[in-house]
């Protein structure tokens, strides 16, 4: 089988090409999906950039986020057939018309739902869930601020804080995006600033800041910390800042960015009674079994669709990377072959 791919060697946008290739017969525990829904996130822009510590060694497929169509299943595969509508995930290669993948990262497409909510799913909620959850140890009516609060993880994360009764604070890059939040039901919005800190004092209204969804960084991490509750803890899964327009990375910028950034004394954090978590997807990705876990747990949850924000062609996958990095996006941006 022919199977058409966007190809890299990490480092730069213009590295990308799509390239045919042979596609072997699945394993005896894979599936053959013929790909019709691409999820787009940051840690695809990071890993073409060769900024992401998982990135692959020489030429590569990005891409973590597919749905598609069951073609061929393997010898040991028994809960797919052929013609199974699916969605999944995958330590890069999604960038894809036709992959082979485990039977454990191929989920069938919940009923009702299209190709491109499929691929605008699992990557944002898991991280939102897991971080909030597991990790952050989310409390009945406490308070929690979720940074890209009109991006998917941001989404994800409100509509699963407002299942515990939460408070919640979303922040956005610009003001276009405030009556999204209200509609997505957030109880404040903010657009971060150079006023962050004081802005993020008012919406608090004397609440204390139990939880916070960190992928920002630099100023905005420090302030958000500080302003955090005793018992607060911070969950840390990506750092926006470090992304800007073009092509490749703006070296000069982050190198100045990670030489200032915020630096949290560890005995400062003992007599605060606070915490910092960080993870990323990757590492949950090896996880599959946890995975499955947090899956079913979701499903028992009345979360509601995703929100897909923004759809392009494959041939025009760039488009949609170059849309991205502007910042402007609301939800999720999908590719769609």
């Amino acid at each position: 089988m022919k199977a058409t791919s966007y190809q890299l060697k990490a480092g730069n946008i213009k590295n990308l090409k799509i390239v045919q290739h042979d596609l072997p017969d699945p394993t005896a525990d894979e599936v053959t999906v013929a790909v019709k829904s691409i999820g787009f996130n940051f840690a695809d822009l990071f890993a073409i950039w060769g900024l992401y510590s998982a990135t692959p060694e020489g030429v590569f497929t990005p891409g973590l986020e597919y749905s598609g169509v069951v073609l061929k299943v393997g010898a040991n595969v028994k809960n797919l057939k052929e013609g199974d509508r699916v969605m999944g995930v995958t330590r890069f290669g999604a960038y894809t018309s036709h992959l082979n993948i485990d039977q454990r990262y191929a989920i069938p497409l919940p009923k009702g739902w299209n190709f491109q909510e499929g691929a605008a799913y699992l990557v944002q909620m898991l991280t939102a869930y897991y971080g909030l959850v597991y990790l952050g140890n989310i409390q009945k009516n406490s308070t929690v601020l979720i940074h890209s609060a009109a991006g998917g993880v941001g989404i994800w994360a409100n509509r699963i804080a407002k299942q515990f009764d939460t408070f919640t604070i979303g922040t956005v890059g610009s003001s276009e995006k405030l009556d999204f939040l209200k509609k997505e039901g957030y109880d404040q919005g903010i657009i971060r600033g150079n006023d962050f800190a004081e802005k993020l004092k008012q919406s608090l209204g004397g609440k204390e800041l139990n939880l916070i969804m960190e992928c920002i960084g630099g100023k905005i991490f420090q302030e958000g910390y500080e302003q955090m509750a005793e018992m607060g803890r911070m969950i840390v899964y990506g750092s926006a800042r470090y992304a800007s327009p073009g092509d490749r990375p703006n070296y000069p910028k982050m190198a100045y960015q990670f030489l200032t950034r915020p630096k949290i004394d560890p005995h400062k954090m003992i007599e605060e009674n606070k915490a910092i978590m960080g993870f990323n997807l990757i590492w949950l990705y090896e996880k599959a079994e946890l995975m499955n876990q947090i899956l079913e747990e979701v499903s028992k949850l009345d979360l509601g669709k995703p929100h897909v924000g923004h759809e392009f062609d494959f041939e025009n996958l760039v488009d949609a990377m170059k849309l991205f990095q502007t910042g402007k996006t609301i939800g999720k941006v999908v590719v769609n072959i």
